[in-house]
């Protein structure tokens, strides 16, 4: 049996494979967002069957099944999702499994499939139907002093994490604390076309990207307008970032 998985957060993703391993199947391919998706699947053979976590980096995993066309293979939602829409996903016969991975439930889940296995089509339908359209926040809250102040998110040029926290700076070049502690969150936060992770340290704004230069093949660095410290698109992301950029 073919698997593949998605999934944007590694840790997970190994502990998948190693929880598979152990019940004697191995995994053909691992993805890790919808940009590198989208084009595996068009070039390569259909698996029979696929572990995709809902939300990626760069969007919901329904997108890549709305856009390649999947006619032999079945699904299995893996979610942090909370039990509202966990209880939403049953109503809906939906296929799921819930992080962390429960060795026993993934059995289940695979003996479920093999029994009775829900296709891509059908599946994708029911959960666009579940899940609310995603809404992404208009603007962020930073504390100056004593007084609050409100900075939209088209005036954010980027984020980034240091030792006290993460930060956000605007168009005029000036650093704001968030009371977000992780880029994690803020990543799932923001709209996935418009930010981008570049690597652990900072995301940042399509329309405030300068410039571009490649130091070599496995480096890319970036400038930003009003942000005068270095942005390096790791090695691993460079392929996702112009997939990005040619998306928008």
């Amino acid at each position: 049996m073919n698997i593949v998985i998605i999934e944007d957060e590694k840790p997970a993703a190994r502990l998948l494979i190693r929880e598979l391993d152990k019940l004697g199947f191995s995994v053909q391919q691992t993805l890790h967002s919808v940009s590198e998706a989208i084009p595996w699947f068009v070039q390569n053979e259909q698996p029979d069957l696929i572990f995709a976590d809902i939300q990626l980096t760069d969007g919901l995993s329904l997108e890549i099944f709305e856009q390649v066309e999947l006619q032999h293979s079945a699904i299995i939602f893996v979610t942090s999702f909370d039990h509202y829409a966990i209880k939403a996903f049953k109503l809906n016969s939906i296929d799921y499994l819930l992080k962390p991975i429960d060795s026993s439930e993934l059995l289940g889940a695979i003996t479920k499939f093999k029994a009775h296995c829900h296709r891509i089509g059908q599946q994708v339908e029911q959960l666009r139907r579940t899940i609310p359209k995603a809404t992404y926040p208009k603007r962020f809250m930073v504390k100056i002093g004593m007084q609050l102040k409100m900075i939209l998110v088209e005036d954010v040029v980027c984020f980034y994490r240091e030792d006290r926290g993460v930060y956000v700076v605007t168009k005029e070049g000036k650093s704001h604390l968030l009371d977000e502690s992780s880029l994690e969150a803020i990543v799932k936060m923001v709209d996935p076309s418009q930010f981008f992770r570049v690597n652990r340290y900072q995301i940042i704004a399509i329309d405030f990207i300068e410039q571009m230069i490649h130091l070599s093949t496995s480096r890319l660095k970036v400038t930003l307008l009003n942000y005068k410290e270095e942005v390096m698109v790791s090695r691993e992301r460079i392929s996702d970032f112009k997939l990005w950029l040619g998306a928008n």
